[in-house]
């Protein structure tokens, strides 16, 4: 190789790197890496970035109750100053402070999948499910699917957490319009895990059985969905209690598909995903980012689960 050419090739590499090293910095902290939902907001993430030309950083905390572990990760996202802070609080005011502290530091913040309280000075934006609306539609969905009638379990995830409370609180004024249908238990959390909601579920399950069993049951999220679904199993009661649970997997919907859920309410993470690191590649732009980005949810039941509409948003979700 001759000195030139030697040289030349230097300045190119020199060059691409420092484009490289021109890319805005996105970092994004979901609550969790292990349902499929995460994986899907990765996935829109990742297909946004290579269209922007943004450096995507996917940060999540190990559990998806670990408060303290997402705390510290905007802590060293703001020392290693990154361009744009995208954030899914585990809790709506103990990541106030940390989202308020980025702001501050000059990284704008974008929030998504789950709100926080107070966004005023803290966040720029969010995007993400319309979740109180989400929950109404799984309200009336379980309502219909009972003729209107009957007793009704829902199982909350976790406290603190703003997306399902609103979801919760949704599913409560969903049912309200039906008088003959009584919410005979909504104050038990699934909590984080598959295994904490299997456990509770059996001892709801153990509670409200014989002449007190319930005839519907709702559930906001999908490790709370996946725990009943496994309790109902066990207890050989899948497809005989109407059921109608959050945010579709490919077993999930197998088991729609076989007349164990009733519904599902989908939110569309992928979209979300896409649509967020949209949002951080424009304000990294200078652009003006939208206060509130809807990215929408549907409503998944065995008679429509095959149509093109629903295919376009479950299909991204269905990873396992």
């Amino acid at each position: 190789m001759t000195k030139t050419l030697a040289l030349t090739l230097a300045f190119l590499s020199a060059g691409l790197l420092a484009q490289e090293a021109k890319k805005p910095v996105v970092a994004l902290i979901p609550k969790g890496a292990t349902h499929v939902y995460w994986k899907s907001v990765e996935a829109g993430a990742q297909k946004a970035a290579l269209e922007t030309g943004v450096q995507v950083i996917w940060s999540p905390p190990e559990r998806e109750d670990d408060r303290r572990q997402q705390m510290g990760m905007v802590d060293a996202l703001v020392l290693r100053k990154v361009d744009i802070l995208c954030l899914a609080p585990l809790d709506a005011t103990a990541l106030r402070e940390k989202a308020e502290k980025a702001t501050k530091a000059g990284i704008p913040v974008l929030i998504f999948d789950s709100p926080l309280t107070r966004p005023e000075g803290a966040s720029i934006g969010y995007v993400g499910t319309d979740n109180y609306r989400a929950g109404k539609v799984g309200g009336e969905g379980l309502a219909k699917a009972l003729h209107g009638k009957g007793r009704v379990i829902m199982l909350r995830y976790a406290p603190g957490s703003a997306s399902t409370e609103e979801r919760e609180r949704g599913f409560l004024d969903g049912v309200k319009p039906f008088p003959d249908i009584k919410v005979v238990s909504s104050e038990q959390f699934g909590g984080a895990t598959v295994a904490s909601a299997l456990d509770k579920s059996k001892g709801l399950l153990l509670r409200f059985s014989g002449d007190n069993a319930p005839d519907g049951i709702f559930c906001p999220n999908q490790s709370t969905t996946y725990g009943m679904l496994q309790a109902l199993q066990q207890k050989k009661l899948a497809g005989k209690v109407t059921f109608v649970g959050f945010d579709p997997t490919a077993a999930l919907v197998d088991s729609l598909r076989k007349g164990e859920l009733a519904g599902i309410v989908s939110q569309d993470p992928f979209k979300m995903g896409y649509l967020l690191v949209k949002a951080a590649a424009d304000k990294a732009a200078g652009k003006t980012v939208p206060a509130i980005t809807d990215t929408g949810a549907a409503y998944v039941t065995a008679q429509n689960v095959d149509t093109d509409e629903i295919q376009a948003v479950i299909k991204p979700q269905l990873g396992n």
